[in-house]
């Protein structure tokens, strides 16, 4: 519970779906599913692309960094969702719940890392397809995941640092059933201008230049594309990019409606802020290999070779 004057509460409690707590054994079937599919998925896609050397690719390999981010970020999520639908445990400790955060904010900013640089992976492939394999080589791609994930730690960090600086004296229920850094801030009843200007600059510096400069590599590529002669060759040159930007609206959709229910969102339902969340949380990393396996030949020709074999 929340003591007063205190630099942080004891206990954090975790949300359902407000009015329907006697349903939750029920509603945990779907969820629990969502978990599983979003699971299997990358675990299927990993395990393809590791097996098949024919996808030791860049392409291949970017997106086997961005299944490996959602099985991460379903991990991180998965321990408080299911114990508090399943068993109803709705409390978590400060330290937890800060631990949780770090790792939901510095996953995402991962992935939308890893989504820029499968969007340069696009624009060299169409636009410079002869210099493709010199551009991105292994120890490139290598370097590029890790740079992706240092940027995250590094960005994040602070976060749940400035947080057990502030004073929690208010009611200590969560809008969500895990913790996100919008959602414990708004807790807190001291002055919070560091932790809003940090948190400000910390997605502009991320989220924000990713998306400019992925829109900015779609900019190009369709003027690179444009420029083909034969209309066929249009076609299949976009037709590789489809799965990558589904993944990127998949992603940032369910980002930008995140922040502004936290934003603008205080008179709304508690069930908009619940399934935002679990719509930030668990549509991408369900949604991504389901995407893949159906626009990447090579990726769905492999699975359904697995399947028939395993069938026989």
């Amino acid at each position: 519970m929340a003591n007063n004057g205190s630099s942080k509460p004891l206990l954090f409690l975790l949300t359902g779906f407000p009015g329907l707590e006697h349903l939750h054994p029920w509603l945990a079937v779907p969820i629990s599913l969502m978990y599983f599919v979003a699971l299997c998925g990358n675990g299927t896609i990993l395990i393809i692309i590791r097996a098949e050397s024919s996808l030791h690719k860049p392409m291949y390999l970017f997106l086997a960094m961005l299944a490996v981010t959602d099985v991460c970020l379903v991990a991180t999520t998965l321990p408080t969702v299911l114990r508090l639908f399943w068993f109803n445990v709705r409390a978590l400790s400060f330290g937890a719940c800060a631990t949780q955060m770090f790792f939901i904010h510095s996953l995402s900013c991962v992935e939308s890392g890893i989504l820029l640089a499968m969007a340069f992976d696009r624009f060299v492939a169409i636009s410079n397809p002869l210099r493709y394999s010199l551009v991105l080589t292994g120890s490139r791609i290598a370097k590029t995941g890790l740079l992706m994930l240092l940027r995250g730690v590094l960005f994040v960090l602070p976060t749940p640092l400035l947080l057990r600086l502030l004073r929690y004296c208010r009611a200590n229920t969560l809008s969500h059933s895990f913790c996100v850094h919008q959602d414990v801030m708004k807790l807190a009843c001291s002055d919070k201008r560091v932790n809003v200007i940090y948190g400000l600059f910390a997605v502009l510096s991320t989220f924000g230049i990713d998306s400019l400069l992925v829109l900015l590599s779609y900019l190009i590529i369709v003027k690179t594309v444009l420029n083909i002669a034969c209309g066929e060759e249009r076609l299949r040159a976009l037709d590789t990019c489809v799965s990558h930007l589904c993944a990127v609206l998949i992603f940032y959709i369910p980002l930008i409606g995140l922040s502004i229910i936290h934003r603008f969102g205080e008179r709304a339902s508690p069930l908009v802020h619940i399934l935002m969340g679990f719509t930030y949380v668990l549509i991408p990393p369900m949604l991504n290999p389901i995407v893949y396996s159906i626009k990447t030949t090579p990726i769905r020709q492999r699975i359904l070779k697995r399947l028939q074999s395993s069938a026989l």
